[in-house]
């Protein structure tokens, strides 16, 4: 049996459909209630916080798909993954991030090396993926671009490789089903670096209808975000954006060469989601 923790998010309910659909035995774990999962799934609903709870999660799995909410900085990495190899479980893929390789110094992304370290010490199969940003953070924008037709953002000609969520659950349901990526830490991108205005042109087309882009200081995109995310990783996503660093601004071979195929570019993702936007 396999478990994936944020099994309700934007990587966790396609890794639980792809799993499903491959006739693996699945238990979604989310902080929430889930609706619309597929039939046969199994729900628990628990926190990766709540380490008193922990067996109840992890108890009967044989691999476990590891992701933390947010920052995590609320959680206790070493005890999770200890709770996790307690129960039996063989095998650990953990979701990181490409800046724990790129941005040593950051101290927002302490938890997850913190994460890294426990996975890679726990004593069983594991792999590390190091997604770059993803496509989804464009959801952000859903409201400006239903009420307004427009979407104001900052760099907007600094273009980055961001990764579609689907493609992450895609390496991650291949490293959960074979032992051939144990020990791998895969760093995820999409086919080709994207600005902010070219990923605006492309929902536009989406939606055959014009959005407008609208240039922003960084100072008014922080004022904005820090009310949806915490202020560290704010700071953390406007330093990539605008000033990011060569291995940042790289494609990575890694989706290709695990599921053999490119990764789908920011324009798929943009269409496949363009009703949220409408």
């Amino acid at each position: 049996m396999i478990v994936v923790t944020g099994a309700t998010g934007n990587v966790g309910r396609p890794l639980v459909e792809l799993l499903a659909a491959a006739g693996e035995e699945v238990t979604a774990v989310s902080r929430r209630p889930a609706v619309g999962l597929p039939a046969g799934v199994m729900h628990r609903q628990g926190d990766l916080a709540d380490v008193d709870g922990l067996k109840g999660l992890f108890e009967g799995a044989e691999a476990v798909y590891l992701l933390v909410a947010g920052l995590g900085d609320e959680l206790r990495p070493r005890e999770i993954v200890a709770a996790a190899v307690a129960c039996g479980v063989r095998r650990i893929v953990f979701q990181s991030s490409q800046l724990v390789g790129t941005r040593t110094d950051s101290v927002s992304h302490e938890i997850l090396r913190a994460f890294e370290e426990a996975v890679r010490e726990s004593g069983v199969e594991w792999t590390v993926l190091r997604p770059g940003g993803f496509a989804s953070n464009a959801f952000l924008w859903a409201e400006q671009v239903r009420s307004a037709r427009s979407v104001a953002a900052p760099f907007a000609d600094v273009a980055l490789p961001v990764v579609d969520p689907a493609d992450v659950a895609g390496v991650a349901a291949a490293a959960l089903r074979d032992p051939a990526h144990a020990g791998r830490t895969y760093v995820l991108t999409g086919p080709v670096a994207v600005s902010p205005r070219e990923q605006v042109r492309a929902l536009a087309e989406a939606l055959d209808a014009p959005v407008e882009f609208v240039a922003q200081s960084a100072d008014e995109a922080r004022s904005r975000l820090v009310r949806f995310l915490p202020e560290e990783a704010v700071d953390g996503m406007l330093s990539v954006m605008g000033e990011p660093r060569a291995d940042e601004q790289r494609v990575s071979p890694d989706v290709e060469r695990v599921l053999g195929r490119a990764p789908r570019p920011f324009s798929a993702w943009a269409a496949r989601n363009a009703p949220a936007f409408a």
